[in-house]
């Protein structure tokens, strides 16, 4: 049976750039499961599944409807024991755990000031009238005073990485010899700042940039199916 998932996009549907949406494609994949995207801006999140949830992804398999990325995750461990593992036991899960909290303090902020603008662009003229509002309540300044850190705040954002980079000069992926949920929820941020704004986050030399060309190889090249943002023209 097919498995809708419900997939954050911007005025072009095939462009999805949710980073928790990116977590819960990729744990499919790795489950190898028939899926089906219904492409859901952000006015139209209330609406998904009756209003299961306040956010995106939100999946359905069959009569099961399944919202938070990381739950999805679980849901998909404990309903498909056969397939390949996320978590690979209670210490992956765990793992993951403090993967996503340290992603969403550490990598998630600046990815939020870096591609603020690009992410606003992106949306259709009621999406972006409400991504800005939205925004602007939440941080207490206009879209244009967040990216002003941006530059000044990207040898620090490299630096922060460095339990990451510590960690891949032992091993390809965040999960071992290969990836589970953890790698996904690292790449998700990665692919979210790729997809939206031609912003270099990284050098090519850095451990952690060739970490993520590994990801969007995986699964067929799934990450890479989506082209990463260009730069506008002079």
């Amino acid at each position: 049976m097919t498995i809708l998932l419900y997939d954050l996009v911007g005025r072009d549907t095939a462009r999805p750039f949710s980073p928790h949406c990116w977590k819960a494609a990729m744990a499919l994949a790795h489950k190898g499961l028939d899926i089906s995207t219904v492409p859901t801006r952000f006015l139209e999140v209330p609406t998904v599944e009756g209003g299961v949830s306040k956010l995106v992804p939100v999946i359905r398999d069959g009569e099961k409807v399944v919202a938070d990325s990381f739950a999805i995750a679980l849901y998909l461990d404990e309903a498909y024991p056969e397939r390949p593992t996320l978590f690979s036991g209670d210490g992956g899960k765990a793992m993951a755990r403090f993967i996503e909290r340290w992603s969403q303090l550490t990598i998630h902020p600046y990815v939020t000031t870096a591609a603020i603008m690009d992410l606003h662009a992106m949306q259709d003229e009621a999406n972006a009238a409400y991504f800005r509002q939205n925004r602007e309540q939440r941080f207490g300044k206009r879209l244009e005073e967040v990216m002003a850190a941006r530059d000044a705040g990207l040898g620090a954002f490299r630096a922060s990485l460095e339990p990451l980079r510590s960690t891949l000069a032992y091993q390809p992926f965040i999960g071992g010899q290969s990836p589970l949920f953890a790698d996904y929820i690292v790449f998700g941020a990665l692919q979210w700042a790729r997809i939206a704004s031609p912003f270099r986050l990284l050098d090519d030399s850095d451990v952690v940039a060739q970490w993520f060309e590994r990801c969007l190889d995986l699964h067929d090249g799934l990450g890479r199916k989506v082209a990463a943002a260009a730069a506008a023209a002079a």
